[in-house]
This record gives structure tokens, sequence and C-alpha cells, in this order.
């Protein structure tokens, strides 16, 4: 693979580039101000296609000047600072004078409102800005025998920047050091699965504390016009929802290779991702030393259809130079290579036992202001079995449905959106960690997993320009492992050969819970991406269990309440949410 990459590099690079742009990182306040407009102005655009993010400095500059010129869907004073401050946030490509300080530091810094140190000459352009993240909590946490109030907090320190050298190379780099104490429900996550949501290493800090640093970063090279390829260690999320059941921004960023075309109302994109097979630790910290490696092949092709609709198919296959069954290394299967190639073909021809997914998604501007969107995963299935309703173990498979409502009931920046997820149990698992649909142990898809039931409604209001209020209820059902000792399909770490039963399996099988998170968020920009949050957060999970199927010695789950309340000042980062 590093022979591959190396040989790619060196072609691209040699090739006639053109201007080059990097990537807004996944935020969802970010994305969400972004996609709006689209949904708003009642078709979809050619300039970007949504179901494919992290988007493109330069594309959103086109995008928000072409809604503006068009749609002029900038009308209330909210959405115009939406639109001044996308620019500002890429003015290399907008190049507004609004975003020009007028007593910059010493004459050298801030000279820009978005950057604390740049460059700007024909040959080469530079961004610099610190990141921080700095918050308290306080989470009172009752149930059974637990009476738990922690002290919790955020501590990130940092810096990011970006870079284009003679307008054909992309460059961007983030660095952070971090210290957290977590809620207590992330605690006990931890205590049955050893890593910190959405991160890599960590070690413990103090007594109850996370020590972890967070390294981002690729170099970006336009092909043509059309083609650009990037190769470097980032996140990405494939959808229009708040979650996503393809790929989302979940689990740890990963070393990735990625080609993408975007012509005439076609995108398509292939990459080539290093994933974490499996993480050595327990709950005191990560083990030194090198960790077992899988690959995961992707591509996704979107086409948009008329003026309203968009289709988008996906195939995945996860694979491994390590045979499990026979515990030895094996060649690593350079046909997954091929950008154009069907995985499952690939798969059956070599007689191999890797994991290929398929699937899609598509999302609907029906009106202005209305769009329906929702994805399909097809893990494993057999017709036969769907048509006699036997539950077959093996019938894996996750389904997405979804609305937003731009400016409801004709309230200016009142949006709304509803979605729910279902997916069976053993969806996502495969027989080995080398298999699985996990990076780092954690999940490539949904943070929860499989076998569960899940609606999400969102409320944000931008009341003013620079204050953004955010109310989100998630309520799940499903069925746990919890006291049981057992596999019951909730947890694609397990080998889907540990299976409980052939036949007659059904989403909340194992031990049933119901899980509630409603959170309130007040977030006030003070200065260009510097923004001060308020946020509380209820949480409630309780557990039913049958006496008759739980086996002796076995400690079973306890059902809890958490009531959090949180402030923090950030600066050049998304928030941290927890949501699960």
């Amino acid at each position: 693979m590093q022979k591959s990459i190396f040989v790619f590099c060196l072609v691209i690079m040699a090739g006639n580039a053109l201007a080059q742009a990097t990537n807004a990182s996944t935020n969802e306040d970010y994305y969400h101000w972004l996609d709006r407009y689209e949904v708003k102005s009642g078709r979809v655009l050619t300039e970007l296609f949504t179901s494919v993010k992290p988007y493109k400095r330069n594309t959103i500059v086109a995008y928000v000047d072409s809604l503006e010129a068009i749609d002029h869907v900038f009308t209330s004073q909210a959405d115009k600072f939406n639109y001044e401050y996308f620019r500002n946030d890429s003015w290399e490509w907008s190049r507004p004078t609004t975003n020009d300080s007028r007593k910059p530091i010493w004459n050298t810094f801030y000279k820009k409102k978005s950057d604390f140190y740049n460059v700007d000459v024909p040959d080469f352009d530079l961004h610099v800005s610190p990141v921080l993240y700095a918050g308290v909590g306080y989470d009172m946490e009752r149930g059974g025998t637990i009476d738990d109030n922690r002290k919790t907090f955020i501590n990130t320190r940092g810096v990011e920047l970006r870079s284009m050298i003679d307008k054909k190379i992309g460059v961007y780099a983030y660095f952070t050091d971090n210290q957290a104490v977590l809620p207590g429900y992330v605690d006990r996550t931890m205590s049955q699965n050893p890593v910190v949501p959405h991160e890599g290493f960590w070690k413990p800090f103090k007594t109850n504390g996370v020590d972890y640093f967070q390294a981002r970063g690729y170099i970006d090279v336009n092909i043509s016009k059309h083609v650009y390829a990037q190769l470097g260690h980032d996140r990405m999320f494939i959808g229009n929802g708040i979650r996503s059941l393809i790929w989302s921004d979940y689990a740890p960023p990963q070393l990735y290779l990625r080609a993408n075309v975007k012509v005439w109302k076609i995108n398509y994109m292939f990459q080539l991702n290093r994933m974490t097979a499996d993480a050595l630790g327990t709950s005191k910290g990560l083990m030194n030393g090198k960790y077992p490696e899988k690959y995961v092949a992707f591509h996704h092709a979107s086409i948009n259809i008329g003026k309203k609709f968009n289709l988008g198919l996906f195939e995945s296959v996860v694979f491994s130079p390590y045979d499990s069954v026979n515990g030895k290394k094996v060649s690593f299967e350079a046909s997954y290579i091929n950008p154009v190639i069907f995985y499952r073909a690939i798969e059956q021809q070599f007689g191999s036992n890797d994991n290929a997914i398929i699937g899609g998604d598509f999302k609907w501007n029906a009106f202005k202001g209305v769009s329906f969107y929702g994805q399909f995963v097809l893990d494993e299935f057999l017709l036969a079995h769907i048509k006699a309703h036997d539950g077959w173990w093996a019938n894996k498979f996750a389904l997405q449905g979804g609305v937003k409502y731009i400016d409801a009931f004709g309230v200016s920046n009142l949006d709304l959106q509803v979605e729910a997820n279902i997916v069976r149990p053993y969806t996502y698992s495969h027989g080995t960690l080398y298999s699985n649909y996990t990076n780092y142990r954690q999940a490539i898809a949904h943070p929860v997993g499989a076998n569960f039931k899940e609606v999400i409604g969102v409320v944000k209001y931008q009341p003013l320009p620079r204050l953004n209020l955010t109310g989100k209820l998630i309520l799940v059902n499903g069925g746990s492992d919890l006291g049981t000792n057992l596999n019951y399909g909730g947890d694609p770490l397990k080998s889907n050969n540990t299976r409980v039963q052939e036949l007659g399996n059904k989403i909340g099988q194992g031990t049933p819970y119901t899980r509630m998170l409603a959170s309130l968020t007040a977030s006030y920009m003070v200065k260009h991406n510097i923004f001060v949050d308020l946020q509380l957060v209820k949480r409630t999970e309780n557990f039913t269990y049958n006496p008759v199927v739980v086996p002796a010695n076995v400690i079973l789950p306890v059902s809890t309440t958490s009531s959090i309340a949180s402030l923090a000042v950030r600066w050049n980062i998304a928030p941290r949410n927890y949501d699960f």
C-alpha cells in the first residue's frame, strides 16, 4: 500500500495542477449553517454535493456566492451575518474587505479578523490560528448504587494552519494536546470499551481524567479542473442527516488516500483508508506498541436528477493483510485499489472473507425550505429469508429517514429537523476485528452500533446574528449484551460467529434498554470563531431484565439519570458532544 500511495502521489503531483484549496473541517453547527441555504433555495446545486463532507473552501465560497446571486436566500440580519462569516472564513477565495482588521496587533498579527497570522503573496498562502477549548461543568448521576457528583472539564491547546504553494498544492495541519474529565456515562462506556470517544491513543490524567493528543493533516492536489486528490489523516462524513449509517466522523481520524471527480451533475469519490483493528489496553489507559491494522476501500457516487433530487450509491470493503483464520500474514489485496471496480465481485473472485457493504442515500428538496433525506445500508441479506420474515441473523441492514424544515412557520432562522434510524442486530459486525466496520474500537457509522431504533429531533434558532440556540432530543430503544455475557448483535466489535441464534432475531433482543438524551445549548460568537457555550444535558438510561436468562455471577447494568451543566470557551474548534 505504501508503494502504491507513493507512486500515485508522484503521478498526480507531476500533472497539470490547478489552483488548490483545503477543507473546512467537519463541524455540526458550521455545516448546518451551510446546508440550510440550499434547502431554503428549494433546489439541489451542482456547486456542492452536500452528502459528501467535508467541503473544500473554494467550493464553499462559490456556493454561497451562487445562492446570493440567484436565489437571494440571505435575507435576515442573521443570514447576512452568516454570508459574511463564510466569506471571511475562507477569505483567500472571496477577498472580502470586511475581513480586514482596523487595528492589527503590532501591525503583524490579526491583519485579517479570521487569522492570527497570515502570509498572502503570489506563490505562497499561509493561515495560522490558535486552537483553544476551555470548559468546566458539573455532572450529577444517580442510579442503583451510583451516587456520583463530579466536576467535569476540558482543556485543549493547539494550532491550526492551512497553506497553498504555487496555487497548486494545498496543505493542512492541526495539532492539539488535551486533558479532560468526562461525564460519568462516558466513563462507563470506557469501562466496557477502553477508548475515548472520537479519539485515539490516550492515557490517564490524575484521578478520573484522560489525556490525549490529536493530529490531523493532509496534502491536497488538483489533478485537473474536475479531479482532485488528497493524502492525509482526517475524518469525513457521508449523508445529510444528524447521524450517518454509511460513514460518520465519530471514530478517530485515520490515514486515507482520496480521489474525487466532480463533473456535470455527478460527484464520484474513491477513498482507501488504513484503520486500527484493535486498541490494546484497559480502562486505565492504552498500552504502547504496534496496533494491528486493517483497510477500508470506499466508493461513493452521487448524481443530481432534475432540479430537486440527489441520489447516491456507495460500496465499501473492509479487509486486512492478516489471515485471522490461519494466523498469518497474506498479500495486500491490490485489486481493491481500483477506483471503479465492484468490490463484491473481487471478494468472490478471490474467495476472500472480507466484509463488503453496499447501500445508498438520497436528498429531495421538495419545496423551498423543506428537504427529505435518507440512507440505506445492506451488510448481508438473502431475499428468501426476508420474504420468510424468519429473523435470520445475516439479514443485516440499516435505514434512515429524515426531514428538514428551514425558517419554520415563517420564522427567520428557526430550523427544525426530525430523523429516524433503524439498525438490525449484527449489522456492521463480521468474523473478526480485522473485518468489522470499526476503527480504533469505535464505530465507523452510527455511534450506538447496531440492534436499535432511534428518533432524533433538533431545533436550531438564530435570534441574533451572533447567538445560536440548539435544542436536541434523542430517543433510543435497543438491545444490549450487558448482564448476559452473550452476543445479541448490538456490538460490532464482537464476532458474529458468537451469535446467540440463527433465526428469530429482532431489534431489541438481549437486555432491552431505553435511552433519552435532551440538551439545550446557547452559543455566542464573541469574535470570529471565538464562541462561548452554555449547555444543559439530561440523560436517562433504563434496562429491563428477564431473571430467567441472566447468568449467575453476572453484574447487571444499572439504570441511571444524569444531569450535566457546562460552560466553555472555544476558539477555532468544533464543540465536543457525546450524543449517545
